[in-house]
């Protein structure tokens, strides 16, 4: 849960731990085909849009072109929106800026993030898609949100009732122990304890600014329908880990909580069945095979995800039995569809879930007796696994 990390994943299709640097300095590993290089090999106009946050530039990872792109280099003009959207000081993306390629700023488009970016990120997608081309076409729209600091257009903030909202069913005041990132900025956020009313406050702007991008992304499907691409347009909407915003007593994305963890993932287009929904369990590093696959491009031998055609056609329920997942060196996870074991070597604590009786993980069943034989088998896949990747 580092958005480092997981887009050098989705950029590689490799495992993060063998990828590079598992953390902020995290890159992709030289000699490593990237998705846009495949697929602009294979006679793509491939297109970047939105944020970039790895090494190099668009341009050296197999992107033609990029239009509305938003990275670091503006820190010398004052953040635009100092204050989020509950007011607290703003202490991230600060310095960020509209660029070119070739790194011409557009400060005066805003420095920081601002309330109509998604909006922004839209339109230049929509710019792309407008355009007139003969051959087949990779664009890859990056939207900033809902990752903090939150902000919503005024005419979003009403959409929620903070009163009116019901608290996560796995609220808590406060996590039972420090799980490896309680100063980090997303957790310093929230005041300990954490308490309904601001986390229903938090809840209301959060859910606005999805509101908002959910409509940007509705023009962009627009695009395609007034265009004539819809129905021959392989759609794939996805992010890396959500906000806890309460749930177990934390407010960031960096756990390994389902609410977190788990992310969405919508197919759309030739070939995909539609309201089909499936629990077989991937990696983000998935994408890149399954669109090289679904569009007859050869898979680079590079790439460590696998296809998700055969679950996507129904050919197959799954495609492995269990996902691994860590933060840093403080949370390690292993989970199945029904068992989730969580290790935490720097706080000396572990759980056990049931996922299938208690999907909201709020009962910890790492010391019943009648779960050792899971919680040994678990905990030895996972230090196999983590073993591998030293």
């Amino acid at each position: 849960p580092i958005c480092v990390a997981s887009r050098a994943e989705i950029l590689t299709g490799r495992d993060g731990l063998d990828n590079g640097r598992g953390d902020f300095g995290f890159s992709p590993r030289d000699g490593a085909t990237c998705w846009a290089e495949a697929l602009r090999d294979a006679g793509y106009d491939t297109c970047y849009v939105g944020k970039w946050h790895t090494t190099g530039r668009p341009s050296q990872r197999g992107y033609a072109r990029s239009t509305g792109l938003y990275a670091g280099g503006g820190g010398r003009w004052p953040l635009t929106y100092p204050r989020d959207g509950q007011g607290r000081p703003v202490t991230g993306y600060t310095g960020w800026v509209f660029q070119t390629d070739d790194r011409r700023l557009f400060p005066e488009r805003g420095i920081g993030l601002t309330p109509e970016i998604s909006a922004d990120f839209a339109a230049a997608a929509i710019s792309f898609l407008t355009e007139d081309r003969a051959q087949p076409f990779f664009l890859h729209v990056n939207f900033t949100a809902p990752h903090d600091p939150l902000f919503a257009p005024d005419r979003y903030r009403a959409a929620y009732s903070p009163e009116e909202l019901p608290l996560p069913a796995n609220f808590a005041p406060q996590h039972p122990f420090d799980h490896g990132n309680f100063d980090g900025r997303d957790e310093r956020l929230f005041r300990w304890p954490r308490t309904p009313a601001e986390t229903r406050r938090e809840l209301a702007l959060y859910y606005s600014v999805i509101e908002h991008l959910d409509e940007q992304v509705g023009r962009i499907l627009a695009a395609l329908e007034a265009t004539g691409q819809l129905e021959r347009t392989l759609v794939i909407y996805s992010s890396d880990h959500g906000l806890a915003i309460g749930s177990h007593g934390l407010r960031g994305k960096q756990n390994m909580y389902d609410h977190s963890v788990g992310v969405p993932l919508i197919f759309r287009g030739p070939g995909i069945t539609a309201n089909r929904r499936t629990a077989a369990q991937c990696y983000l590093r998935d994408l890149f095979p399954t669109t090289c696959e679904l569009c007859g491009v050869d898979i680079p031998v590079s790439v460590q995800g696998q296809s998700l055609r055969p679950v996507l056609t129904g050919e197959r329920d799954s495609l492995c039995d269990a996902v691994f997942a860590h933060f840093r060196a403080s949370q390690r996870m292993i989970r199945t569809e029904r068992w989730k074991y969580i290790a935490y070597p720097l706080a000396g604590q572990a759980q056990l879930f049931d996922l299938l009786n208690d999907p909201d993980e709020r009962t910890n069943l790492v010391h019943a007796p009648r779960h050792r034989t899971i919680v040994a088998d678990l905990s030895r896949r996972l230090a196999k696994w983590h073993a591998e990747r030293q």
